[in-house]
């Protein structure tokens, strides 16, 4: 039996009672060279007895992105991530849900069509999500593959190129996370999903959402202060970090970048924030136990060696791909598929881009690879740029020079921010000399009567 796809034409044949797979699997040179091809890899069948050697055909199909985006079943998908990520060697189009995943690792050496298949997966998102229901952080160390997509409105942020500010971005993820596992146990919901459908229901019955929070401590009591801060009806929109070069990243802080990927990759999945890393170089060092640990769905163009097919995908196979799409894609760790990916021309992705900047949009990127002592917490809770706290300190100075009184919680309460951003604005007017020091008892006193 044998079917014919795009690249690769698959011949399947039951072996003789008592012959391994792996003894197959070591005649592969041989079995390419009795057919006069560049390579054959031989796969099993998964629910099948039968074995598969799969030839390279003599002619190449082209698999366009624009047809894999025009196919009903990625229209028609409404619900998750959807990438179209190429065809199988049926010949079927292939697609798959980033949500259910809930990360991707890729690898792939220079030519295996590693960053055209990056491309094709944001293409796919720019083409179903809206910036409003999807962000992207799109980090970027070698500063060549994704400045084309610099300026539209999905990005969270401008494109990361410095290794160092990368790092600063993916703390700030992790803060974010953080902060929105906060709001949903605040309403009692379990997931973005969940929680961005409380926000919709909650608005079309004219209702308000609160939660509680600590706004300071009675200075008689030393117990904590709760008051009741009413929610911002606003979706939460899914975010996708890509990161184009795990390798420079791990080179500047390796125990660091680990930590905080294993940190999202294990518990960023409700909060909905995703992960898709890629990396020329899938060794060890670079794509440690950890990190594929929390990883369990992979995709391997073309790789250099074996070694680094075994480190990707825990099996041999990658390092015998043709390149230029020729992809294998494990997917949630249960089997490995032979895929074709898309292809997507750089005038094409500037056609899209440019498109996508002309309508008028309302986002504002925010830069969140400063120091963490200078950045706004959270989009929910505290906003995020320096202009915003600029303008409320001004507001903040106005009032407590009027009131001639001050406290954290006072500032708070009147300009409807978090407690972080508030004591910080406290901060600055004693800076500036506007207010004293805190006394024994946590009261402060406005020294000053006008600006």
């Amino acid at each position: 039996n044998f079917k014919t796809g795009p690249v690769v034409t698959l011949y399947e044949f039951l072996p003789a009672a008592g012959v391994k797979t792996s003894k197959v699997v070591g005649l592969s040179e041989d079995i390419a060279r009795a057919m006069s091809s560049l390579s054959a890899r031989i796969s099993s069948q998964p629910g099948k007895t039968s074995i598969g050697i799969e030839i390279p055909n003599p002619r190449r199909e082209s698999v366009l992105l624009g047809d894999l985006i025009k196919d009903e079943n990625f229209i028609s998908n409404n619900n998750g991530l959807t990438l179209a990520l190429g065809k199988n060697i049926d010949g079927e189009k292939k697609f798959t849900d980033l949500e259910k995943m809930p990360h991707l690792l890729i690898a792939g050496t220079t030519g295996s069509g590693k960053s055209v298949g990056i491309n094709s997966m944001i293409i796919s998102l720019l083409y179903r999500f809206t910036p409003s229901e999807c962000k992207l952080i799109l980090i970027d160390p070698k500063m060549l593959e994704l400045s084309i997509y610099e300026n539209i409105p999905h990005l969270l942020t401008p494109v990361v190129t410095n290794p160092h500010k990368a790092i600063f971005a993916l703390k700030w993820v992790v803060r974010e996370m953080e902060n929105r596992y906060k709001l949903m146990t605040s309403i009692n919901v379990k997931n973005i999903r969940s929680f961005n459908a409380k926000i919709l229901s909650t608005k079309s019955l004219g209702r308000k959402l609160f939660r509680e929070v600590q706004t300071g401590v009675d200075p008689d009591t030393r117990l904590p202060i709760i008051e009741k801060k009413e929610l911002p009806l606003e979706k939460m929109p899914l975010i996708v970090v890509v990161i184009d070069e795990m390798a420079d990243l791990m080179m500047i802080a390796g125990k660091e970048v680990e930590n905080l990927v294993q940190r999202l990759a294990q518990m960023a999945r409700a909060s909905g924030i995703h992960l898709i890393a890629a990396t020329q170089r899938p060794s060890v060092d670079v794509i440690t136990g950890t990190i594929k640990a929390n990883f369990p769905s992979r995709i391997s163009f073309r790789v250099a060696s074996r070694f680094d097919s075994r480190t990707i995908l825990n099996e041999m196979g990658a390092e015998q791909l043709l390149g230029s799409g020729d992809m294998l894609f494990l997917e949630n760790g249960v089997y490995v598929t032979r895929l074709h990916g898309g292809f997507v021309s750089e005038s094409e992705i500037e056609a899209v881009v440019n498109f996508i900047k002309s309508q008028k949009t309302n986002e504002i990127q925010h830069d969140i690879t400063v120091e963490k002592t200078n950045i706004e917490k959270s989009s929910y809770d505290l906003g995020f740029s320096s202009n915003n706290v600029d303008t409320l300190y001004d507001k903040a100075l106005t009032l407590v020079l009027e009131q001639q009184k001050v406290s954290t919680s006072f500032i708070q309460r009147y300009l409807q921010i978090g407690y972080n951003r508030a004591a910080r604005i406290v901060e600055k007017m004693e800076e500036n000399g506007f207010i004293s020091e805190p006394s024994h008892a946590g009261k402060r006193s406005v020294l000053k009567k006008n600006k």
